[in-house]
C-alpha cells in the first residue's frame, strides 16, 4: 500500500492539498488544528497505522495552512469548514470517522452537523469549539483591540513559534458557528481526549463541549499530565486505540 497525494482545485484558483491511503473502511479523516498541517505527529502516526492495518485514511491542509494555497489571514472558520466538507464529499465514500485536533475538533462537529448521514463517530483531541469567541476574544487586551482596529490584525503570541496573525474577519465569522452552551445535536459516538495541563484549551472548556453533546455515547478522557498536543507515545497509543474501538 502507498499513500497518494494531490490537490483539490477550487473555482477561485486555490489548491487544497491532500494525502490518501486506500483500505478498509470506515475512512478515517484527519482534521488538524489551527496553524498546523497534515505532517504533524498525530497525523503521521495515523498514516502509519492505516498503512500497517490496511485502513482507509485521508488527511489534508486547510487553505492558508501547510502546502495548500492562500495566505492564512485571508481565511475563516466558514472556509475551513468548506475545506473539510470538500474533502469528505470528493475524496471519501460511505461512513467516515472524523479525528479532529483543537480547531479540527470544532470543525469535526460542524462537518457532522452538515453531513450526519456520513459520519460514524468522532474522536476529538483538545477540541477548541468556539475558540474565536470563547478563548481568543476574552484574552485580548485594550492594546490588542486597538491594534486590530488600526490594522485589521492582532498578532497573538504563541508558545509554538512566531505570533499568529488573527484577523477581525476571522473573529467576526466565528460567531456564526458557535456551538456552546448547546445542545449540540450529534447523534454518533463522540470521544474526547483532553490534557489536564493544556494551556491553550482548558480542560473545562473541552468538558463543556462533551457535556453539550446529545449523543448517548459521549466519552471524556482527561489525561491529567497531558498538554495541548497530546503527542507523546502514550497519547498516540490512546488515540489509535479509540479510533480502532470506534471502527
Amino acid at each position: 500500500m502507498v499513500e497518494k497525494a494531490g490537490y483539490l482545485g477550487c473555482p477561485d484558483g486555490h489548491q487544497l492539498a491532500w494525502r490518501q491511503i486506500s483500505g478498509a473502511g470506515p475512512t478515517v479523516v484527519w482534521l488538524g488544528g489551527f496553524r498546523s498541517d497534515m505532517t504533524g505527529t498525530k497525523a503521521e502516526a495515523l498514516s502509519e497505522w492505516a498503512l500497517t492495518h490496511d485502513r482507509a485514511y485521508v488527511r489534508f491542509d486547510y487553505f492558508g495552512h501547510g502546502v495548500s494555497s492562500g495566505e492564512f489571514t485571508d481565511w475563516t472558520i466558514s472556509r475551513w469548514r468548506d475545506d473539510a466538507l470538500a474533502v469528505l464529499d470528493q475524496l471519501t465514500s460511505g461512513e467516515v470517522i472524523l479525528v479532529g485536533s483543537s480547531m479540527g475538533g470544532w470543525l469535526s462537529c460542524l462537518v457532522t452537523l452538515a453531513r450526519p448521514d456520513r459520519v460514524k463517530a468522532l474522536v476529538l483531541i483538545a477540541p477548541a469549539a468556539d475558540f474565536t469567541e470563547k478563548l481568543m476574544k476574552p484574552e485580548m487586551t485594550d492594546a490588542d483591540r486597538a491594534e486590530m482596529a488600526r490594522t485589521g490584525v492582532w498578532l497573538r503570541p504563541s508558545a509554538y513559534g512566531d505570533a499568529y496573525p488573527i484577523s477581525q474577519t476571522l473573529l467576526d465569522d466565528g460567531t456564526q458557528w458557535c456551538l456552546l452552551p448547546g445542545p449540540v445535536n450529534l447523534h454518533v459516538p463522540v470521544w474526547v481526549l483532553q490534557g489536564g495541563q493544556d494551556a491553550d484549551v482548558p480542560w473545562w472548556h473541552a468538558l463543556s463541549l462533551s457535556e453539550a453533546v446529545v449523543s448517548e455515547n459521549s466519552v471524556f478522557t482527561l489525561v491529567r499530565d497531558g498538554d495541548h498536543r497530546l503527542s507523546r507515545p502514550q497519547d498516540i497509543a490512546r488515540l489509535i486505540a479509540a479510533v480502532e474501538e470506534l471502527s
